[in-house]
């Protein structure tokens, strides 16, 4: 039976919960052509829990991952982060939310192609005020973490492409986030990169606590979440945790 309810009710310590979801619908467009991509969605996030977002083209599952990372306002219901009203906040609100709080790690990799590795890691830094000589040694620390020390001076065109997703890792990280958003982070490599990506990403979890909510298609890496929910027509279809420790 389709739900959109994302087992809030048996989840321990409900009143901790970092991320809270309640009747969160998403439309797109007016009148006749709107389009309902959620239609109300609950679900509760503990911090640091590993949780897979799956479901076929066009789920909902993309909105739910802009919506969960304040890339996109939702349309009616609420989101709290932190105990933060999320969809009372302005557009300079949640920018900030972003900086200061999230990490975002996409397919493409998104660097900046004539940019050091280094340089590529700090922007996130330069972005808050950060001073030089800090930013430099927090980035270094940073690709450290990921296993590029002493790929600092490369660009990404000398990397290969497990090696550029490290670096969108270690620039992902580098602010120290609450919350790491993973956008299909495998899609684009092969397999024994995968696997070596997806082990970094369970080391970060487990060993820094950083939440990690992660989009995939893929079984086998979802497989490394704790927790995986299914999405379908704008609903969370299915929602199985894998560690019953966690």
């Amino acid at each position: 039976m389709t739900t959109s309810r994302g087992n809030r009710d048996d989840l321990p310590g409900t009143q901790q919960l970092l991320i809270d979801m309640q009747g969160v619908r998403k439309v797109y467009g007016q009148g006749d052509a709107g389009f309902e991509a959620l239609r109300g969605i609950d679900l509760g996030i503990r911090q640091g829990e590993f949780l897979a977002i799956m479901g076929p083209s066009g789920s909902g599952k993309s909105t739910l991952m802009n919506l969960l990372g304040c890339l996109d306002r939702l349309s009616s219901g609420s989101y709290r982060y932190a105990g933060i009203a999320v969809e009372r906040l302005n557009a300079v609100q949640r920018s900030l939310l972003r900086r200061y709080h999230l990490g975002f790690i996409f397919q493409g990799f998104n660097l900046l192609e004539r940019t050091s590795a280094l340089e590529n890691v700090e922007l996130p830094l330069l972005y808050r005020g950060v001073k030089r000589a800090q930013r430099s040694s927090m980035a270094r620390g940073a690709l450290a973490a990921v296993g590029l020390a002493g790929k600092e001076a490369n660009s990404p065109s000398e990397l290969s492409g497990g090696q550029q997703q490290r670096v969108a890792i270690a620039r992902a990280i580098v602010s120290n986030p609450t919350t790491l958003f993973a956008d299909e982070p495998t899609g684009n490599l092969d397999s024994v990169t995968t696997a070596e990506i997806m082990n970094l990403l369970t080391h970060l979890n487990r060993e820094r606590g950083i939440t990690i909510l992660m989009v995939t298609h893929e079984d086998d890496v979802a497989a490394h979440a704790g927790r995986t929910i299914h999405v379908m027509d704008g609903l969370i279809e299915r929602d199985s945790a894998r560690n019953a420790g966690f």
